[in-house]
């Protein structure tokens, strides 16, 4: 019985000495419970130097963090390697410097060994990217929760698709919501001058035809389990069809003056030996086509009045 309370006398003091030198963060605090550790400690000596070897050789080492940057549904199986490890120094009678090392470099090789985590996909939203041991739970990959502004222009009654696609990976129990809204007129990621549209499941959002009222900005927010995770902004244009015509009619009126009825194709290099009159020679020979009539006609009113005075000067000899 003497033997007994003296025992749990050790465990209690070892277990203040836990609390007095194990280090805030780190792989073994994270995944060891602190009794495991304690009965490791009471066998190496000195329960001092015991956790300021496990800070060194776990939880401030750099391959053993590296190590233990698994996924999220890989967070038990790492667990388990390091619990196994400390389950089979807790069997030794007595635990060295060496038997710690060991330890440390089996856990590098076996969680390695363990699947990682999903690459993160730029530029934006809230992505789980791997178990820190350094803070003890899932790092996210660091992205802004708003993607940028992406521009788009539609003409005026023509259609237009919106994409709202989340580009990366959630866990298969999420629940996915997404919300539509918009504000008009202006070019913006400032989220209190949206107002809601839609809420739904939808990749995308459809305008069949186009007009001046749905110029602005578009934004879908991406919800897994209630939470944000994503913003999509787009800024959308429409032109008119004002400006169009008149680029038809003065290809027309083109066509009229170019041998065989022919526009010139910029895109295409010109046929060889062949020569097309320049936008500013037809502009002079339109012109002129305009001006002759007047100027035909002026000539004829002064040689008319020349005739006429000649006429007079004649009578009055």
């Amino acid at each position: 019985m003497l033997k007994m309370c003296s025992f749990d006398l050790r465990v209690v003091f070892l277990c203040v000495l836990c609390g007095t030198f194990r280090p805030s963060v780190g792989c073994v605090q994270c995944l060891v419970q602190p009794k495991d550790t304690s009965v490791v400690c009471g066998k190496f000596g000195n329960a001092a130097n015991c956790y300021t070897e496990l800070g060194r050789l776990f939880d401030k080492k750099d391959k053993v963090i590296d190590a233990g940057k698994v996924g999220k549904a890989q967070v038990k199986s790492l667990e388990k390697v390091i619990n196994d490890l400390f389950d089979q120094l807790k069997k030794k009678a007595k635990i060295n410097v060496n038997d710690l090392e060991k330890a440390s470099e089996d856990f590098i090789t076996q969680a390695s060994a363990l699947p990682k985590a999903t690459k993160c996909s730029s530029p934006c939203g809230y992505q789980e990217s791997h178990y820190n041991c350094s803070i003890c739970k899932i790092d996210s990959c660091g992205f802004p929760l708003d993607c940028p502004v992406q521009n788009k222009t539609v003409g005026e009654h023509k259609s237009i698709k919106m994409l709202c696609d989340l580009a990366f990976a959630v866990p298969q129990d999420s629940k996915i919501s997404k919300i539509w809204k918009f504000a008009e007129k202006v070019n913006t990621r400032q989220v209190e001058l949206f107002k809601e549209m839609t809420v739904e499941l939808e990749d995308s959002y459809d305008i069949p035809s186009a007009d001046g009222q749905h110029e602005g900005t578009y934004q879908c927010e991406i919800f897994s389990n209630g939470n944000s995770i994503k913003r999509i902004y787009h800024y959308l244009t429409v032109t008119s069809d004002t400006g169009t015509g008149h680029s038809e009619l003065h290809d027309i009126f083109l066509l009229s003056l170019l041998p065989g009825g022919k526009l010139v194709d910029t895109d295409s290099p010109p046929p060889t030996q062949q020569h097309h009159p320049s936008r500013v020679l037809i502009g002079i020979c339109f012109t002129f086509l305009l001006l002759f009539p007047i100027l035909s006609l002026g000539v004829m009113i002064l040689w008319k009045r020349s005739g006429t005075q000649s006429t007079r000067r004649n009578e009055e000899l």
